[in-house]
């Protein structure tokens, strides 16, 4: 079969699993070919690799794209992903472009802290984005951490990069910048496929309404944060009102920032 048809197929197959059919097609081809999609777009294949088929049939049993080919881009780095951590998204970036904002105007952070840091998604896009820095990632989870570990090294950033195991109290220190995508969905809360049968439950649900981690966090972040320092956490898009007065129980100035869809996904703890 010529790799065009094969590729059409492919993304007629998704239909109705994916919101992205033909995009995903298209990365899982280039994948099984060993290319970028970009030079599957440009120049072709001269034959359909043996392993497209599977790829395909696994996503459309909901599977991620992202562990499928084991990785994802987030800000300005790439990623290895695998099904131990949390798959980055874009709405996270949000935490970043937060962060960024602060401290358009001020010297950049020399310590940051990632609590429950995952592939390491939010401590290295800061590291990649200020690289005076150096920081620290917390998760519980020692798979996460050897993920975590390996993004660093491949990115060159091992030697600015600690990554110790524990929980959410065992950090240790004060912080320029804090960044935390901590778990915010309701226990009983539906979702698609794709997250509740593939990503890990430890990081995605907290509690009946999602906020058992953030009311942890909440007790801790002051003694955290360095004079003149900023935390950016990630909530859901309804939990805005009640995130922001749960923190407001800190003393510290809270703002929120919407993500690029307009919806309220990061609080901000911190100066003005």
């Amino acid at each position: 079969m010529e790799w065009r048809e094969a590729l059409a197929q492919a993304a007629a197959r998704l239909t109705g699993v994916s919101e992205t059919p033909r995009l995903d097609a298209e990365l899982l081809l280039a994948h099984s070919a060993g290319k970028t999609r970009e030079a599957l777009l440009l120049h072709g294949l001269d034959a359909v690799p043996p392993g497209f088929a599977a790829l395909i049939e696994r996503r459309a049993r909901h599977e991620p794209v992202a562990y499928l080919i084991g990785r994802r881009d987030f800000w300005t780095i790439e990623l290895e992903v695998t099904p131990a951590v949390l798959i980055p998204r874009a709405d996270s970036e949000t935490l970043i472009e937060a962060a960024v904002a602060f401290f358009a105007d001020r010297a950049g952070p020399k310590r940051i802290l990632d609590l429950g840091t995952g592939s390491g998604a939010l401590l290295l896009a800061a590291l990649a984005q200020w690289p005076g820095a150096d920081g620290v990632g917390i998760d519980r989870s020692l798979e996460a951490l050897a993920v975590a570990r390996r993004n660093a090294e491949r990115l060159g950033f091992a030697g600015r990069a600690v990554f110790r195991q524990g929980d959410w109290a065992d950090a240790t220190g004060r912080y320029d910048l804090i960044l935390c995508n901590p778990p915010y969905i309701a226990e009983n809360a539906p979702l698609m496929r794709d997250v509740a049968c593939f990503e890990p439950a430890s990081a995605l649900y907290s509690g009946p309404d999602g906020l058992e981690d953030h009311r942890r966090i909440s007790h801790l972040i002051v003694d955290r944060m360095a004079p003149g320092g900023v935390a950016c956490f990630e909530i859901g898009e309804d939990q805005a009102d009640t995130a922001r007065t749960l923190y407001a129980g800190t003393g510290l100035p809270v703002s929120l920032r919407p993500d690029l869809a307009g919806r309220l996904r990061c609080i901000i703890l911190g100066p003005a």
